[in-house]
């Protein structure tokens, strides 16, 4: 079983948290193969359209059995209910754009890390009142960089990641870093609408290595 801190393990060595849905359950396995042959042992499929369960459902079974050091987890989830389904899916960590308290306690109780989406001082501090060890910038193109630098100093030893707008280029990779966050996450920057549609694999895969390298060279520096 993977636990709440072999998953925060992962994400702030691996400093990427890719995230992505597509509604077909075939070219979103791929997508999840390719990842994984470019390095990725974390990644965040989100629940963003009414095949994202069964999706997923899909998905944690070939990781179980195919690439067992993966960490699979599910991201947008909203309510109690949505937890439920995902948890019950064997889900390895839930991601959401919001503090609710009750799916914090939830993901707390089955023993897994939660990633509640922040985006005031105030929302941060009601997540770590709530056991939240990561917390998601959301939507950190708003935000930015001078954000993090500025609310830093205010939660001290608390790990943040971004999600939303985040670029792969080094100059705004290399400031969110700098700024203190743990990792960022990377959506449909780096999985494009374009690469999806295409079943552009070879793509995705040069784009993941180039990021992680980003990434390596940006932290290294």
């Amino acid at each position: 079983m993977k636990t709440k801190k072999d998953s925060l393990k992962v994400i702030t060595d691996q400093g990427l948290l890719p995230l992505f849905f597509y509604e077909d359950a075939a070219v979103s396995l791929e997508v999840v193969r390719t990842l994984y042959r470019a390095g990725i042992r974390v990644l965040e499929y989100t629940n963003r359209g009414p095949a994202a369960l069964e999706n997923f459902k899909i998905l944690i079974d070939a990781v179980n059995i195919e690439m067992p050091d993966l960490h699979l987890g599910i991201g947008t989830v909203k309510n109690t209910n949505e937890a439920t389904d995902f948890l019950k899916s064997g889900a390895h960590f839930l991601v959401s754009p919001v503090v609710n308290v009750e799916v914090g306690k939830m993901v707390h109780e089955a023993g897994l890390l939660w990633i509640p989406g922040c985006f005031t001082p105030t929302e941060i501090n009601t997540a770590i009142q709530h056991g939240a060890d990561l917390i998601k910038l959301f939507p950190a193109n708003l935000l930015g960089p001078a954000f993090m630098s500025a609310i830093r100093d205010l939660f001290p030893g608390q790990l943040f990641i971004p999600t939303g707008g985040v670029e792969i280029a080094a100059d705004n990779i290399g400031e969110w870093f700098k700024s203190g966050v743990c990792a960022v996450g990377m959506g449909s920057k780096m999985i494009s609408k374009e690469i999806l549609t295409g079943r552009d694999y070879d793509t995705l895969f040069n784009l993941t290595q180039k990021t992680l390298k980003i990434i390596n060279e940006t932290r290294l520096s």
